[in-house]
């Protein structure tokens, strides 16, 4: 009876086992394979991998049928490919995917400028060619799409003032190897990004040495006060190139970084920077500019962009012109400046129901934040009589975080106000943190204050 009772793989149903089965993760279920005939039988059922397709190589059921294998095939075929990059692949691969299909209909000429990806002989070779090791989240990226052609504009974002044009491009992994850095102050940082207008790049730290944490991301910044070339500090961008890539494709996809003439323009809006008053909303957003930007001494270069928007539903005896602007400035000090002016940028923009004004400007401060807010002044076209403020909402400019040279103040200490990593005070030998040249405005080419 005893014996009768006893119960086998072979006497359960399929259906509960490859249900208990579709839990497991790959390697379990490549195991499970070698228990039995039974759960090896099982274990290739098509469904399973199907999903494990899905989950880390993101593939689709159109991907199956060109590839025309079964899913398991197709699984151990991307598996022998890419396995080493399964921490990060679909990461990636998504990010990747999105900013594509968003910017597919936007900017058609981004999406033409991406380079197939990287062999992994390539990557090979480079890490021999510069004598480091490339991060596996950069190596993945770059098997996807190693980096666009040199364009303008680039894919990682653009920046125009009436007299500045930033457009970075993302550097294919051999352009990128030929601009590796090894002397001092800028040991072991390969350049990801490259400006054709400023020759600005970000930079990744390919190891831990002069005060960067390995995979630091960041814009140099000459110390002009310094007497040492190599005295650089870092405006810091990115803790590692998975964060970097993927925090920037959400900005994007996501509109918080507007598309502006086919280009990708790096402005933040905080969602709470609109104020309405009568039938006009004013919204700003802003963005910091590095290569206008010193921490020796402190200067620190924001633009704005402002909107000025007439309801659609507002009467026709709404309509209104703006005749002048006053903002009030408040710096990290609490210190308090107030300016007055005509117009914006030489304007006089005449508001109707339904009609749009934009514009940008820029500002200046020697604190690591500042906060503006205050109002413009109307007149209705029917009634110049008839004066009137609307209200432009407080919005707040705050620096990136950044690392002053270790040249400048002799120890291993993070000085930077704003960076929240570890302090040391365990005089390792850092020297000091530099980069390329920058290409600085003088103080007559900045943009006047608060047009």
């Amino acid at each position: 009876m005893a014996a009768s009772m006893e119960l086998s793989l072979d006497n359960l149903p399929s259906d509960p086992l490859l249900s208990i089965l579709s839990f497991l993760d790959f390697r379990d279920l490549i195991n499970c394979s070698f228990v039995s005939r039974r759960l090896n039988e099982l274990s290739a059922h098509n469904p399973l991998w199907k999903g494990l397709c899905i989950k880390y190589w993101l593939l689709t059921e159109s991907d199956r049928a060109v590839q025309g294998h079964t899913w398991r095939h197709l699984f151990k075929e991307f598996y022998e490919d890419l396995g080493c990059y399964m921490e990060h692949y679909a990461v990636l691969k998504k990010a990747w995917d999105q900013l594509k299909a968003y910017l597919d209909n936007r900017c058609p000429r981004m999406i033409a400028s991406l380079k197939e990806g990287a062999k992994e002989e390539e990557l090979d070779a480079i890490e021999a060619q510069i004598g480091c090791k490339l991060p596996t989240d950069y190596r993945c990226s770059y098997r996807i799409h190693n980096g666009q052609k040199l364009v303008v504009p680039g894919l990682m974002g653009s920046m125009a003032l009436s007299n500045h044009y930033r457009s970075e491009d993302l550097l294919d992994i051999e352009t990128a190897a030929g601009g590796f850095q090894q002397r001092k102050g800028m040991r072991q940082c390969l350049p990801l990004t490259f400006c054709f207008h400023t020759g600005l790049s970000q930079y990744m730290a390919m190891e831990a040495t002069e005060g960067r944490c390995c995979s630091d991301i960041f814009y140099h910044c000459p110390d002009q006060m310094a007497q040492d070339p190599s005295a650089i500090d870092m405006f810091i961008t990115g803790n590692s190139f998975s964060e970097w890539f993927t925090t920037y494709v959400e900005n994007v996809v996501s509109g918080e970084y507007p598309i502006i003439r086919d280009q990708i323009f790096r402005y933040v809006h905080d969602k709470q920077c609109v104020a309405t008053t009568n039938d006009i909303t004013v919204s700003v957003s802003t963005s910091f500019l590095p290569e206008l930007s010193s921490v020796h001494p402190p200067h620190f270069f924001f633009t704005y962009r402002i909107r000025i928007e007439m309801s659609p539903d507002a009467s026709p005896d709404a309509a209104c012109q703006l005749d002048s602007r006053y903002w009030k400035i408040t710096n990290a000090n609490g210190n308090v400046e107030e300016v007055r002016g005509p117009g914006v940028v030489g304007e006089f923009p005449v508001m109707t129901p339904g009609k749009v004004h934009e514009y940008a400007s820029c500002t200046t401060f020697s604190t690591t934040s500042e906060f503006m807010e205050g109002h413009y002044t109307f007149h209705r076209l029917g009634n110049k009589e008839e004066v009137f403020h609307i209200a432009i909402p407080r919005f707040l400019m705050i620096c990136p975080p950044f690392r002053e040279s270790l040249v400048r103040s002799g120890s291993a200490n993070d000085v930077s106000r704003h960076f929240s990593e570890d302090k040391s005070d365990d005089g390792e030998e850092y020297e000091e943190s530099e980069l390329r040249g920058l290409n600085m405005a003088n103080q007559g080419g900045r943009c006047p204050r608060h047009i």
